[in-house]
């Protein structure tokens, strides 16, 4: 398996506390810099897809 290619979101405030994303061809990986356990959430770009989806609508 090859290495991630992590991406700090855009709204990581400064210091520790930021989640990271890796895509696959497969899946969406995501992390977050605070955890010192390194675990690291798989989804599928669709389900990943419809949290942003909901997360957006959920704002306005």
């Amino acid at each position: 398996m090859l290495p991630f290619t992590w991406q700090k979101s855009s709204y990581c405030a400064q210091g520790e506390a930021c989640v990271h994303i890796s895509e696959t061809p497969t899946a969406i990986h995501l992390t977050e810099s605070a955890d010192p356990t390194k675990t690291i959430l798989s989804t599928t770009p669709s389900t990943f897809e419809a949290l942003l989806n909901a997360l957006k609508s959920s704002r306005t």
